[in-house]
């Protein structure tokens, strides 16, 4: 993976954790919501993988990943009751 992909997908995580967190009204640092985009896209991956859907562009690649970011939020609010 070369260093322009690696600031792609924190661009992306970045903004996908962004728009999950105020979808799911999370409040957080820049940092958390990196994260959090980084790992639900492939979470969303994942999870929409299974039905056959996936993405090959970059507005999808976001949808993908504010799907998994917003799975993660969530499953993160029942278990810790954020």
């Amino acid at each position: 993976m070369s260093v322009t992909n690696i600031l792609i997908s924190l661009l992306i995580g970045a903004i996908a954790g962004g728009i999950a967190s105020a979808i799911m009204g999370s409040k957080g640092s820049i940092l958390r919501n990196m994260i959090i985009g980084i790992i639900g896209g492939a979470v969303g991956n994942a999870v929409l993988g299974l039905v056959g859907i996936s993405s090959h562009n970059f507005v999808g690649t976001i949808v993908v990943s504010i799907i998994g970011a917003c799975i993660l939020l969530f499953i993160g609010k029942m278990l810790f009751k954020d």
